[in-house]
């Protein structure tokens, strides 16, 4: 349950870099995992990213069972690293070179597209788990 207290700024930097270590490994380890011409790791890393967080910003609104230090550790540190907005934008430029503009385009829409549906299945979550 959320207790009102705040993490130090300490320990709210730790928790992030711990987090963001776990993220940024675990979603490297998904784009090995889903090689191809098509980004399917980035995509799928936005996807489940998008979900995960709805369910834990909308828990917030449902339940607020969650501490600002797992709120910490988890969204702002693993699911900022797990996703990338960065990563998106490089292969999307790399596919309209390689793969035409209608291939990027269609990257573009599917990134927004599931990352949209994760965030909204994750508030249907979070609203049937509290």
């Amino acid at each position: 349950m959320s207790d009102g207290h705040a993490p130090t700024r300490a320990k709210s930097l730790a928790l992030v870099a711990v987090g963001g270590f776990a993220g940024a490994a675990l979603r490297y380890a998904v784009a090995l995992a889903l090689p191809g011409a098509f980004p399917w790791g980035t995509l799928a890393a936005n996807g489940l990213g998008s979900l995960a967080l709805g369910v834990l910003l909308y828990e917030r609104h449902f339940a607020d069972a969650v501490s600002a230090e797992t709120r910490l550790v988890v969204g702002t540190g693993f699911l900022s690293s797990f996703t990338t907005y960065s990563t998106f934008a490089a292969e999307t430029t790399a596919l309209a070179g390689t793969g035409g503009p209608t291939l990027a385009a269609a990257n573009v829409a599917a990134n927004y597209a599931v990352g949209i549906a994760g965030v909204l299945c994750g508030r249907r979550v979070a609203r049937w788990v509290s």
